[in-house]
């Protein structure tokens, strides 16, 4: 049962065969004795495409509430572990993923040696239920987060300017935002996040039009290109901040903030309701908040 709706979530037997760790003759056979057992035919097959049948729509919404008990009586099992156990899956965005969550891990998993993780980092929205992950970890604008889902804010990011010293020595240093229209910006160009830069100081706000040799979508692209030397970036700030640190990069109107398409984002972890949490997500939770 748990197979056949795994099947139907999946549209396809290698699609539920790749999350279930069997391969698609097996998830075929499994279906079949499901339908052999119940004496209805559950799916109508074609070499490219699988539809339910009507008894099979009926039968499948009862064996989702069958997949979705199970996993709170994991769950909830779970909670009188002594320690968290068992594999965590987790997805985030690519950027993110790589620079600032997978420094977090190395502690964790030192602590917890009974937990095995599984990340998949993709820019794409993963829907945890149907993928079958235990947490995302999301950056988003507050109040945009689908509904649905539980949201645990972990910190925010903000946007930041910055350029190399040998930049600003070359080119000069921008006292007032206004004057980065005639500086040559390293931007994201595309989408919401077009040309014109947003930035308020207390009661002041103004909309600067930028431009420069370079609109990229890649947030790791433009700060190697701004660590080049050929121009200003916007790059988010976990990004920034070791070469800020460092003093390879110089950060620029500290004092303003960015709104707009550039305004601040909070980084949440997220994950499907439930009763009984499982102490390895909870685990996890408390020491990415940590």
């Amino acid at each position: 049962m748990v197979v056949f709706a795994k099947v139907v979530d999946h549209s396809g037997f290698a699609a539920a065969g790749r999350q279930l760790g069997m391969t698609a003759s097996a998830v075929s056979r499994c279906v079949g004795r499901l339908e052999t057992h119940l004496g209805v035919r559950l799916l109508n097959r074609t070499t490219r495409s699988l539809s339910l049948t009507e008894p099979g729509a009926d039968v499948y919404a009862d064996c989702a509430r069958i997949v979705n008990a199970a996993r709170d009586i994991e769950a909830q099992a779970g909670r009188y572990a002594s320690h968290p156990t068992g594999t965590l899956r987790i997805t985030a965005p690519m950027v993110y993923g790589d620079i600032w969550l997978a420094r977090q891990l190395p502690s964790f998993l030192i602590q917890w040696p009974d937990v095995k993780i599984e990340i998949e980092l993709s820019d794409r929205l993963v829907d945890l239920v149907e993928e079958g992950m235990d947490l995302a970890i999301r950056v988003a604008v507050p109040g945009t987060l689908a509904p649905g889902m539980v949201a645990r804010p972990l910190c925010a990011m903000a946007y930041v300017i910055v350029a190399t010293p040998a930049y600003l020595r070359q080119h000069g240093t921008p006292d007032r935002p206004e004057q980065l229209a005639a500086h040559r910006c390293i931007h994201l160009g595309f989408g919401a996040l077009r040309s014109q830069l947003g930035m308020r100081r207390g009661g002041e706000e103004l909309v600067v039009e930028i431009d420069g040799p370079l609109k990229v979508n890649s947030s790791m692209a433009r700060l190697a290109v701004v660590e080049g030397g050929v121009g200003i970036g916007i790059v988010p700030d976990f990004i920034a901040a070791p070469g800020v640190a460092s003093g390879a990069l110089v950060r620029l109107f500290a004092d303003w903030t960015l709104t707009g398409a550039y305004a601040e984002r909070m980084v949440y972890a997220v994950y499907p309701p439930t009763r009984h949490l499982p102490k390895k997500v909870r685990a996890l939770i408390d020491h990415l908040v940590n």
